[in-house]
């Protein structure tokens, strides 16, 4: 029997439960505080769209720390091959890049979501913008728009809101204290794929604020991993440094200090390194025998100088160990409004095996709103696909046994 249903928040996973209670036969109202749905999404495709990763799903399925066991299921019934499936259906057909990542070959967000919404509407989903939820109601939910503040009933709600990174699109975790009034557990936002401030040299900041360091590696507890990041004028920032985010952020909780070790010569070993130092005259200046003897010049050359301020007086065998081993000291986040993702939100202890609120019967919950994190590539949009379509499915099997 078709059920009213409403769903708060018009991003990857509100819109994704739509698709699949709609598909059901019930009546599905989505709405969107912002003026367009999917803005986020839009924001993502800017760059390309990267919808998931084409690495092994095993791994895969390890990408989200603690949240790997919560979101396994999620996970298992839509996995990423799933998910290009899904997009090939909608007229998007997809490529798996040099790094894994998986993209339309349109490179673009627009035409995936365009055609999206044109399903959502031929299942005779009511999609309604401009429309902000204020808190509930005894009859289902208090919502604004245009200016007037009306109640909708409907036999089951989700909301999906998102996490608290980049509110200018809506996700400014302006619902957390009508969850939290009501007895929901809620862990603390934080910074989830965020740039550092660095306490660095003015010289440093004056000429190479903007420019990339490419063809390194970084270590951290997160794992060794190659890539590139940016030098920005408070400190780095980029895919590099996002995939060591989270255990740069939880250090600096905890210890009040980090260090991401990196590699700026990873295609040579140490030996060859000092050996090449070595055969470097002692009459040549420091910034000609880093280039001649270890292919480090401009940015890199000037960052093993603003991290080891005595590399110049090191010896060739000193001087290789220190450039394979460059100690990165972050002092902070950058603020969560700047951040790609956030961590933090309903703790998994709140939700049941569905979604369900367990404090709030009826009321569902996905996407970035819950606490689970994952690093850039692909992963959080999979996730927040992978639990709006969970969320449905525990909602529609709620609905069938109440």
């Amino acid at each position: 029997m078709a059920k009213r249903i409403g769903i708060v928040g018009g991003g990857p996973a509100g819109l994704m439960a739509a698709e699949m209670l709609s598909a059901r036969g019930h009546a599905v109202t989505v709405l969107e505080a912002m003026p367009t749905v999917g803005r986020k999404f839009l924001l993502a495709g800017k760059s390309g769209l990267n919808i998931t990763h084409s690495e092994p799903y095993e791994r895969f399925a390890t990408r989200f720390g603690a949240a790997n066991g919560h979101l396994r299921a999620a996970l298992d019934a839509f996995p990423p091959d799933d998910l290009r499936d899904w997009a090939s259906g909608l007229g998007t057909q997809t490529f798996v890049g040099s790094s894994g990542r998986v993209f339309p070959t349109v490179m673009k967000a627009s035409p995936l979501l365009r055609a999206w919404r044109a399903r959502l509407e031929g299942q005779g989903v009511d999609i309604r913008v401009r429309h902000r939820w204020t808190g509930f109601a005894p009859e289902g939910l208090a919502v604004e728009t245009s200016g007037r503040a009306i109640t909708m009933a409907f036999d089951a709600i989700l909301v999906a809101l998102g996490g608290a990174s980049l509110p200018r699109l809506g996700s400014d975790a302006g619902w957390v204290g009508a969850l939290a009034e009501r007895g929901v557990d809620i862990a603390p936002f934080r910074p989830a794929n965020c740039g550092f401030d660095v306490d660095w040299p003015a010289f440093f900041v004056e000429k190479f604020a903007g420019a990339p360091v490419k063809g390194v590696t970084a270590r951290s507890a997160a794992g060794t991993i190659p890539g590139e990041f940016v030098i920005s004028a408070s400190g780095v920032e980029g895919s590099l440094i996002y995939a060591h985010a989270a255990v740069l952020r939880d250090a600096l909780e905890e210890a009040g200090t980090a260090i991401l070790t990196l590699d700026l010569a990873p295609g040579r070993t140490m030996e060859r390194l000092a050996a090449d130092l070595a055969r470097q005259g002692g009459k040549a200046s420091f910034s000609t025998r880093l280039r001649k003897g270890a292919g480090l010049d401009g940015v890199k050359a000037a960052l093993l100088r603003a991290c080891i301020p005595d590399a110049a007086a090191l010896a060739p065998a000193a001087l290789a160990a220190a450039i394979k081993a460059v100690p990165l000291r972050p002092v902070r986040s950058r603020p969560i409004a700047e951040a790609i993702s956030s961590a933090g939100g309903v703790r998994f202890d709140a939700i049941d095996e569905g979604y369900m609120l367990k404090a709030l019967p009826g009321v569902f919950v996905a996407g970035e709103m819950i606490d689970w994190e994952a690093p850039t590539g692909g992963y959080l949009l999979t996730a927040c696909l992978a639990t709006g379509r969970a969320a449905a499915l525990g909602m529609d099997r709620w609905l069938s046994n109440k």
